[in-house]
C-alpha cells in the first residue's frame, strides 16, 4: 500500500497489468497536496506564508509534492518555503523554525517518516505551529485538519488481495487498486487551543468536526 503514483515511482509498469510479482493499493495523498495547500490557506487566512515538509531521502515523492505547491502557492499568491527533514529530530527543528518565522502554518508532506503520529503532532502543539496533515489519524489524535485518502478503506482492499493470493491467484494478474474516497477533518479544540477560529465556509465542507 502506498500513498503515491507506483509506476512514477518504478513499483509496477502498469496499473491495470503490474506485470511483476508485486500489485497493492495506491491511494490518493501525494496527488491531492495542492487541495491540501488551499484547505490549509483558507482556514487560516491569517498565515502569511505556508511550509511544506518533505523527506529529501525519499526523493520521488518529495519532488511531486513540491512541484505541485509551489504551481498551486503560486496560485493562492500563497508564499512556500520547503523544509527537509530526515528523521525525527530534523522533523522538530522545521516546526521550530516556522514557530521562530511567526506567522506561518505547516503542510506535512506524505512519507513513512512522519506516520509517527504522537510526536509529530506534539511537535506541532509545543511550537504552536497550524498544521495539515494527510491522515486523519492525526486529527483524531490531537492534530488541527488533515485532508487525504480514508486508509481504512485502503487496508481494507489490501487484505481482499492477501487472501486472493493466498487462495492461488498470481500478483501481477490482479491491478492495482486506486480508491478514491477522500476526508477533510478538522479539530475545533485543537484549533481554540492555537487561538484559531475556523471560517464556517471551511467547516461546512468538512467531512467530519471534531469536538
Amino acid at each position: 500500500m502506498v500513498g503515491s503514483d507506483p509506476i512514477e515511482a518504478g513499483i509496477v509498469t502498469s496499473l491495470s497489468h503490474p506485470g511483476s510479482n508485486l500489485t497493492g493499493v495506491a491511494y490518493l495523498n501525494v496527488e491531492v497536496a495542492a487541495k491540501r495547500l488551499d484547505l490549509l490557506h483558507k482556514a487560516v487566512p491569517a498565515a502569511t506564508s505556508v511550509a511544506l515538509l518533505v523527506n529529501p531521502a525519499n526523493p520521488i515523492e518529495a519532488d511531486i509534492q513540491t512541484k505541485e505547491l509551489r504551481t498551486a502557492a503560486r496560485a493562492l499568491d500563497v508564499r512556500l518555503r520547503v523544509l527537509h527533514a530526515t528523521d525525527l529530530s530534523e522533523t522538530e527543528e522545521a516546526f521550530a523554525t516556522v514557530a521562530r518565522d511567526g506567522g506561518g502554518a505547516l503542510q506535512l508532506g506524505v512519507d513513512p517518516l512522519f506516520a509517527h503520529v504522537r510526536e509529530v503532532i506534539g511537535m506541532a502543539a509545543r511550537h504552536s505551529v497550524p498544521t495539515i496533515y494527510p491522515w486523519r489519524e492525526f486529527t483524531a489524535a490531537g492534530g488541527l485538519m488533515s485532508y487525504g485518502a480514508v486508509i481504512l478503506d485502503a487496508s481494507r482492499q489490501v487484505g481482499v488481495y492477501t487472501g486472493k493470493i493466498l487462495n492461488g491467484e498470481k500478483a501481477a494478474n490482479l491491478p492495482v487498486q486506486r480508491p478514491t474516497k477522500l476526508g477533510f477533518v478538522i479539530n475545533l479544540k485543537t484549533a481554540m487551543a492555537l487561538g484559531l477560529t475556523i471560517p464556517p465556509g471551511v467547516l461546512s465542507v468538512a467531512d467530519e468536526v471534531i469536538d
